[in-house]
């Protein structure tokens, strides 16, 4: 092998003077977001947690009083939705970042990374969007019901 060639094969840490240069990458920004977003959505999920947790269960009567018409009372009120869905949403999202974070670092092949990330966002719309669909569309005394079907509280 002659001199050229094996000066052209050296990496730029192997040549005497020379300064490594790592490659620019489009997802620093991204990477940088998504930490930034992962710290700050950690802190409101656990105060949305806790204060869902304290209205649940210590606030009343405690798990026994949560039922069916424990929740259909709580998610009449909109405010109740909203701290509902705003829950779901950035535990999803959250988590959904965490396990892409996962994904990228220990799935080596990019084949294998493409079918685990698809999995995982398809995953996270289903239950996004189902999610999202109970809170809003959640009707606990239905029109046109049989009355022996609906709860005591509904009126027939």
């Amino acid at each position: 092998m002659s001199t050229q060639a094996r000066a052209e094969a050296r990496s730029p840490i192997e040549e005497p003077g020379a300064s490594y240069q790592r490659k620019r990458t489009t997802r620093g920004n991204f990477e940088l977001y998504s930490w930034v977003f992962m710290r700050a959505s950690g802190v409101v999920l656990v105060l949305l947690i806790f204060g869902h947790l304290f209205v649940n269960l210590v606030a009343g009567e405690g798990i026994k009083a949560v039922d069916f018409g424990f929740v259909a009372g709580k998610w009449a009120s909109p405010f109740w939705q909203i701290w509902d869905l705003l829950m779901l949403w950035l535990a999803m999202i959250h988590g959904t970042n965490g396990v892409r974070t996962i994904i990228n670092d220990y799935a080596e092949r990019d084949g294998t990374r493409l079918v685990l990330k698809l999995a995982l966002y398809t995953a996270f719309v289903v239950v996004v969007v189902l999610g999202t669909l109970v809170i809003f569309t959640f009707d606990p005394c239905p029109p046109n019901s049989p009355a022996n079907l609906l709860p005591s509280f509904c009126t027939a």
